[in-house]
Protein backbone atom coordinates (compact mmCIF):
# COMPACT_ATOMS: atom_id res chain seq x y z
CA UNK A 1 0.00 0.00 0.00
CA UNK A 2 1.62 3.26 -1.09
CA UNK A 3 0.92 6.61 0.46
CA UNK A 4 0.88 9.78 -1.61
CA UNK A 5 3.27 12.43 -0.31
CA UNK A 6 3.34 16.00 -1.55
CA UNK A 7 6.09 18.54 -0.86
CA UNK A 8 5.02 22.00 0.31
CA UNK A 9 6.92 25.10 -0.78
CA UNK A 10 6.30 28.77 -0.08
CA UNK A 11 8.44 31.86 -0.65
CA UNK A 12 6.80 33.31 2.49
CA UNK A 13 9.14 31.21 4.65
CA UNK A 14 12.89 30.55 4.40
CA UNK A 15 13.92 28.03 1.76
CA UNK A 16 15.05 24.60 2.95
CA UNK A 17 18.75 24.63 3.89
CA UNK A 18 19.35 21.11 2.62
CA UNK A 19 17.79 18.00 1.08
CA UNK A 20 14.40 18.34 2.76
CA UNK A 21 11.03 20.00 2.16
CA UNK A 22 9.52 22.86 4.14
CA UNK A 23 6.70 20.41 4.82
CA UNK A 24 5.23 17.17 3.56
CA UNK A 25 1.50 16.54 3.22
CA UNK A 26 0.53 12.88 3.51
CA UNK A 27 -3.22 12.36 3.44
CA UNK A 28 -4.67 14.90 5.88
CA UNK A 29 -1.43 15.13 7.87
CA UNK A 30 1.12 17.93 7.52
CA UNK A 31 4.68 17.44 8.76
CA UNK A 32 6.39 20.84 9.02
CA UNK A 33 10.18 20.91 9.11
CA UNK A 34 11.92 22.80 11.89
CA UNK A 35 11.56 26.53 11.50
CA UNK A 36 14.21 29.00 12.65
CA UNK A 37 13.90 32.72 13.27
CA UNK A 38 15.21 33.51 9.79
CA UNK A 39 14.04 36.29 7.52
CA UNK A 40 12.86 34.59 4.32
CA UNK A 41 14.24 37.40 2.12
CA UNK A 42 17.75 37.81 3.57
CA UNK A 43 18.32 34.35 5.04
CA UNK A 44 19.61 36.05 8.21
CA UNK A 45 18.22 35.83 11.72
CA UNK A 46 15.83 38.59 12.74
CA UNK A 47 17.24 41.21 15.09
CA UNK A 48 16.82 40.56 18.81
CA UNK A 49 16.91 37.55 21.06
CA UNK A 50 14.78 34.57 21.96
CA UNK A 51 11.43 36.41 21.84
CA UNK A 52 12.03 37.81 18.37
CA UNK A 53 13.44 34.56 16.97
CA UNK A 54 10.56 32.53 18.45
CA UNK A 55 8.03 34.94 16.95
CA UNK A 56 9.67 34.74 13.52
CA UNK A 57 10.01 30.93 13.68
CA UNK A 58 6.26 30.70 14.37
CA UNK A 59 5.47 33.21 11.59
CA UNK A 60 7.53 31.02 9.25
CA UNK A 61 5.61 27.97 10.49
CA UNK A 62 2.32 29.79 9.81
CA UNK A 63 3.42 30.51 6.22
CA UNK A 64 4.25 26.84 5.65
CA UNK A 65 0.99 25.70 7.27
CA UNK A 66 -0.91 28.20 5.08
CA UNK A 67 0.76 26.79 1.96
CA UNK A 68 -0.28 23.30 3.07
CA UNK A 69 -3.90 24.38 3.65
CA UNK A 70 -3.63 24.11 7.45
CA UNK A 71 -3.75 26.46 10.45
CA UNK A 72 -2.37 26.59 13.98
CA UNK A 73 -5.72 25.12 15.13
CA UNK A 74 -4.84 21.98 13.14
CA UNK A 75 -1.47 21.53 14.89
CA UNK A 76 -1.49 18.43 17.09
CA UNK A 77 2.18 18.26 18.14
CA UNK A 78 5.16 20.61 18.34
CA UNK A 79 8.80 20.10 19.15
CA UNK A 80 10.79 23.09 20.40
CA UNK A 81 14.58 22.95 20.31
CA UNK A 82 16.32 25.55 22.48
CA UNK A 83 20.01 26.42 22.53
CA UNK A 84 19.55 27.42 26.19
CA UNK A 85 16.77 26.11 28.45
CA UNK A 86 17.03 29.40 30.37
CA UNK A 87 15.16 30.87 27.36
CA UNK A 88 12.16 28.59 28.02
CA UNK A 89 9.94 31.17 29.79
CA UNK A 90 10.51 33.86 27.16
CA UNK A 91 9.92 31.37 24.32
CA UNK A 92 6.78 30.09 26.04
CA UNK A 93 5.35 33.61 26.40
CA UNK A 94 5.57 34.17 22.63
CA UNK A 95 4.48 30.59 21.79
CA UNK A 96 1.30 31.01 23.89
CA UNK A 97 0.16 33.88 21.64
CA UNK A 98 0.03 31.52 18.65
CA UNK A 99 -1.72 28.58 20.31
CA UNK A 100 -4.75 30.19 21.96
CA UNK A 101 -7.24 27.32 21.76
CA UNK A 102 -6.54 23.71 22.67
CA UNK A 103 -2.75 23.64 22.84
CA UNK A 104 -0.96 20.88 20.92
CA UNK A 105 1.21 18.33 22.65
CA UNK A 106 4.79 19.52 22.91
CA UNK A 107 8.33 18.53 23.73
CA UNK A 108 10.96 21.16 24.56
CA UNK A 109 14.57 20.08 24.34
CA UNK A 110 17.86 21.87 24.99
CA UNK A 111 20.36 21.07 22.25
CA UNK A 112 24.09 21.63 21.80
CA UNK A 113 23.71 23.38 18.44
CA UNK A 114 21.11 24.36 15.85
CA UNK A 115 21.46 25.07 12.11
CA UNK A 116 23.13 28.42 11.39
CA UNK A 117 23.73 28.67 15.16
CA UNK A 118 20.12 29.61 15.81
CA UNK A 119 18.79 29.80 19.37
CA UNK A 120 15.34 28.25 18.76
CA UNK A 121 13.86 25.87 16.18
CA UNK A 122 10.25 24.66 16.13
CA UNK A 123 8.69 21.83 14.12
CA UNK A 124 5.12 20.57 14.11
CA UNK A 125 2.63 18.02 12.88
CA UNK A 126 -0.85 19.14 11.89
CA UNK A 127 -3.98 17.16 10.99
CA UNK A 128 -6.20 19.00 8.52
CA UNK A 129 -9.94 18.96 8.70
Amino acid sequence: MSHHREAVHTDQAPAALGPYSQAIVAGNMVFVSGQLGLDEKTGNFVEGGISEQTDKALKNMKAVLDAAGATFEDVTACTVFLKDMNDFAAMNEVYAKYFTGVAPSRAAIEVARLPKDGIVEISCIAVKG
